[in-house]
């Protein structure tokens, strides 16, 4: 079988379009629904039941639609009914990630994860994040995620980017010195 990025790919790229193409079309919104989507089909519960033979499409979608926080639009519904029909329920994390990806770069940002050993308040995640856009040259759609692991400082990950300034990082930067 097809890897998963080539089987989303023509998905992401249709929905872009489609969303793109429609006036006043709200590519933010659209990623929200997508990501919520791509989140209830990651359910292993989910994807046993839409592969079950016995289980209509129909059937798929009304528990997809059912599970949504709030009423999907128009389009959202449409392209949920063209992934199901066309058996790709499994796909539609990746497809989320590349659609992400697309309205990203038509906004000219990125995402980013920041790993704190901490929790941060809001007037320390802005700082952070108007040091890290210069940093990187770019604007930054922040989420930040805790790792006590790190001990003290940040760990940021932007595409295939790292900014490790964790106190680990330095721990083992410090061991590998000493044992050379």
């Amino acid at each position: 079988m097809a890897e998963l990025a080539t089987i989303a790919r023509p998905y992401a790229e249709a929905l872009y379009k489609a969303c793109t193409d429609k006036a006043g079309a709200d590519l933010n919104g659209a990623a929200a629904w997508v990501d919520e989507l791509a989140a209830i089909a990651a359910n292993p519960q989910l994807r046993q039941l839409a592969d079950n033979p016995k289980v209509t499409t129909n059937q798929v979608f009304d528990v997809i639609a059912g599970v949504a926080r709030s009423a999907l639009p128009d389009l959202a519904q449409n392209f949920l009914r063209t992934v199901i029909d066309n058996g790709r329920v499994q796909a539609l994390p990746e497809i989320a990630a590349q659609f992400r990806a697309l309205v990203n770069r038509s906004n000219g940002s990125s995402d980013a994860v920041v790993y704190s050993a901490f929790p941060l308040d809001a007037q320390a995640l802005a700082d952070l994040g108007t040091t890290l856009q210069k940093r990187f040259g770019r604007k930054l759609n922040l989420s930040v995620q805790q790792d006590e692991t790190l001990i003290g400082g940040v760990r940021v990950v932007v595409g295939d980017e790292v900014l490790d300034t964790s106190v680990k990082a330095r721990l083992e930067q410090m061991k590998a010195a000493l044992t050379a």
